[in-house]
């Protein structure tokens, strides 16, 4: 599945919003200019504003007042990657060499920074302020699940409870947004936000889980980067957490993970221990329950073209394989 047939009922507008894109971070410095650009042709799937627009279709849609909101939300989730792969010193992202690989640290957190200016730019042009203060608001909370992966790298006694605590933080709020923030631009009641909110928290967590699979079981060629980077850099993952609790292999697998620096056969064991658990099936379970809670949400929507968009980017979200 490709982004033209699950959004194909906001395909114009979001084609819209990509040239607003390219128009927003448009830069004449030539260093600021090289890295955006790039970032641009990432290949990005653009689901963050297509939530937003989906999510207007079912009120009073009006992309004019949604557009600024859009562009606002897929800035800073760029610059949310341009800071994570500094973090991680991650040298590839779909398939291509991140800034860090081709720029370096300074120049990666600079383009980073620059985003989120661009992205308060985009703010500011938002009419309702309560819509800017949610924002400023997930942002915080956002940075706080950053801190708090970061503070618990490598510990190994983590549970499923810290682990949701940590990727709602760092990936479920955001896509919530989207979708609270598209239905309330468009005028939707208390109702139809809480819906379009707790449908995007499950995508949200879902999608992180899905990541986190995929860390271990996916073809690096067809991920875009090496399998086991969560392994190597100490981030301890809902598979791992399940895994962690076979006694077969729970003692050498939490001396495995509890290195701060592994060798890569170390990492492979690892990953071999990780898939020889019933922590993949397990954390695939999970997903499939927050998937399947997210559509049963959307049940009290109109049966509108945008609702089979939502309930089809659910699917693909709990069987994507990249």
């Amino acid at each position: 599945m490709n982004n033209k047939s699950y959004f194909k009922e906001i395909l114009l507008d979001l084609n819209k919003v990509e040239k607003e894109l390219i128009r927003v971070l448009k830069v004449d410095d030539p260093v600021l200019s090289q890295t955006c650009i790039s970032l641009l042709q990432a290949g990005g799937k653009r689901m963050r504003p297509g939530f937003t627009l989906l999510a207007g279709k079912f009120f009073d849609y009006s992309f004019e007042k949604l557009l600024p909101i859009a562009v606002a939300l897929e800035i800073i989730h760029m610059a949310t990657l341009v800071h994570d792969d500094v973090v991680d010193a991650s040298l590839t992202r779909r398939g291509k060499p991140t800034l860090v690989a081709s720029w370096g640290n300074e120049i990666s957190v600079a383009t980073g920074d620059y985003l989120l200016a661009k992205a308060l730019e985009q703010i500011i042009k938002i009419d309702d302020k309560n819509l800017s203060a949610i924002i400023a608001k997930v942002c915080v909370d956002m940075c706080q699940g950053e801190i708090y992966q970061i503070k618990y790298s490598y510990d190994v006694k983590q549970n499923f409870k810290q682990y949701l605590y940590r990727i709602n933080r760092k990936t479920a709020l955001l896509f919530s947004l989207c979708c609270k923030l598209g239905a309330m631009a468009c005028n939707a009641d208390k109702r139809g936000i809480w819906i379009m909110k707790t449908y995007g928290h499950c995508l949200g967590i879902a999608f992180q889980i899905v990541d986190d699979i995929l860390d271990i079981t996916a073809d690096p060629k067809i991920l875009g980067k090496p399998v086991g980077s969560d392994v190597r850099q100490g981030i301890i993952t809902l598979p791992m957490i399940f895994a962690l609790q076979d006694p077969n292999i729970a003692e050498r697998l939490s001396k495995l993970l509890a290195l701060d620096r592994k060798t890569e056969e170390q990492v492979q064991e690892a990953v071999d221990l990780i898939k020889q658990s019933d922590g993949i099936a397990k954390s695939n379970d999970i997903v499939q329950k927050y998937i399947k809670k997210g559509i049963k949400n959307l049940s009290e929507l109109p049966d509108i073209p945008a609702k089979d968009a939502l309930i089809e980017l659910a699917e693909f979200v709990g069987k994507r394989t990249y």
